[in-house]
């Protein structure tokens, strides 16, 4: 596809896709193309899952995305990142501790169970202040929502994103109400001058980081292990040279892209790679396409923990940039610094991948020593 054009159309998807890293670029870049919020319908029937995202740092663009972002980044900017840090490192050390001893038991364990899916629960849960004993609520509350962005939804699938919506509106409402050394107290006492975030604005943001901390994490971390496993002389690498778990990071998020469509609508007319946009038109930033293109990365098929530089998009790219990127990065870091401590770590059996397409992650991840 990217041979024939940098943009084409996609008759399934129902609009235009760009699949070169250029193309894909100036969509998240470009002024012309934003984030425009059109309610879910009919509008009754999804009063939180609209809720949640009509006040999204996501979801909005200047002026009220600048002024979103600058609360939410004054109270990110009080080192949270770096406080986590130690704790990330414990719980990921502690997991795979838990992991081995379920080997050593049963013969095999599944990583994402173990490791990937409680470890960005557990962070999440302490950056916002969720008691231990309420942090097994956050991850179905997660799910449900997201399904919400897959095409082919059944009326089901929207009826549980919307009743997990109202549910977790709910609880953040009530634990914002208990102050303490978190994000969510610093989101309630942040202020610009006399400006604050709403009650839903701040709701909106505690969800947006479950959702979007939590599913791309448990992602790059299964998706990532899977390609060391299966390209064993960078699994070796890294065991013998952990001085390179930075660049692996990155090279995780870039190989198996968590997020692999981000949509944008035009807001005034633009032309991407020579692809017509008017107003109110939608456009789809392929980011799977964009993390393999030849014109940006040398041997894109190729998995590579010392790839330097990698300009993957994973994170997005402009004013939508991932508020939460360090805090990822440090996860994912933290699971790998205590999983390289199993050199012996292989594939079980054939792992089984999430049926999703938008959010790329696997099922199972069955792994022995």
């Amino acid at each position: 596809m990217r041979n024939e054009r940098e943009v084409l159309w996609h008759e399934e998807l129902g609009l235009p896709v760009a699949v070169s890293h250029a193309a894909c670029s100036a969509i998240l870049r470009n002024r012309s193309l934003g984030r425009l919020w059109k309610d879910k319908e009919p509008v009754p029937e999804f009063a939180a899952f609209n809720m949640l995202h009509r006040n999204s740092l996501l979801e909005n663009e200047p002026p009220t995305h600048t002024r979103l972002r600058r609360l939410i980044s004054a109270a990110f900017g009080r080192g949270h990142t770096e406080r986590l840090r130690p704790m990330v490192e414990r719980l990921a050390s502690s997991m795979v501790a838990s992991m081995v001893a379920r080997i050593e038991a049963e013969g095999s364990a599944d990583l994402l169970e173990h490791l990937a899916e409680p470890l960005p629960v557990e962070v999440i849960g302490e950056l916002l202040g969720v008691p231990p004993e309420d942090r097994g609520l956050l991850r179905p509350w997660s799910n449900a929502i997201v399904k919400m962005y897959e095409y082919g939804l059944s009326p089901a699938q929207a009826a549980a994103a919307e009743q997990a919506s109202s549910e977790f509106s709910q609880y953040l409402r009530a634990l914002a109400t208990r102050p303490g050394d978190n994000l969510i107290s610093d989101l309630v006492a942040v202020r610009d001058g006399s400006d604050r975030l709403t009650d839903d604005e701040l709701v909106a943001t505690g969800v947006l980081l479950l959702m979007a901390g939590h599913e791309a994490t448990v992602n790059v971390i299964g998706n990532g292990v899977l390609a060391l496993l299966l390209n064993r002389d960078q699994w070796d690498l890294l065991v013998a040279t952990p001085s390179l778990l930075p660049s692996a990071v990155e090279e995780l998020l870039r190989y198996d892209a968590p997020l692999q469509l981000f949509e944008r609508t035009a807001t005034a007319p633009v032309s991407i790679a020579g692809w017509e946009l008017e107003p109110g038109a939608k456009i789809a930033a392929l980011l799977g396409a964009a993390a393999r293109d030849p014109e940006v990365f040398a041997e894109p098929d190729r998995f590579d923990i010392t790839r330097s530089p990698n300009p993957h998009l994973s994170f997005g790219a402009g004013i939508h940039y991932c508020v939460g990127a360090p805090l990822a990065r440090v996860e994912i870091a933290a699971a790998l610094q205590a999983l390289v401590q199993l050199p012996t770590l292989h594939l079980a059996t054939e792992p089984a991948r999430r049926p999703e397409f938008v959010i790329r992650g696997l099922r199972t991840l069955p792994v022995a020593v």
